[in-house]
């Protein structure tokens, strides 16, 4: 876990509210949410973006999206659906440099996003 924002929730030195926990995940509420249901789902492993993941960390970025979909189905999300969004760099709407995945649901969401 590196000296990211998320890293540091990830070890329990920022407190925040988690809702899942794995050895190699951690997801909790995102802070400024744009949906009613917005969680971050975040890898321990700190990865800057997903441009810069390698094919030793395929394992991993599926037990990312797996665990997206545990939390939807925990939170209730799936009946309804839900939307999963990964940002890559500045033009993204990346904002934290640690790959984490955006689990947005409990309302109809639009198409295109942005």
């Amino acid at each position: 876990m590196g000296e990211t924002l998320f890293g540091r929730i990830a070890r329990r030195e920022i407190a925040a509210d988690i809702v899942h926990e794995t050895e190699d995940v951690i997801a909790f509420r995102d802070i400024s949410p744009q949906a009613p249901e917005h969680i971050l789902i975040v890898p321990k492993k700190t990865i800057p973006r997903i441009a810069a993941a390698q094919d030793e960390d395929a394992l991993l970025l599926g037990k990312l999206l797996l665990a997206a979909r545990d939390v939807a189905a925990k939170e209730g999300l799936c009946e309804g659906g839900f939307r999963i969004v990964i940002n890559n760099g500045r033009d993204g709407g990346e904002t934290v440099p640690h790959l984490h995945v955006h689990l947005l649901g409990g309302r109809q969401l639009a198409w295109p996003p942005g």
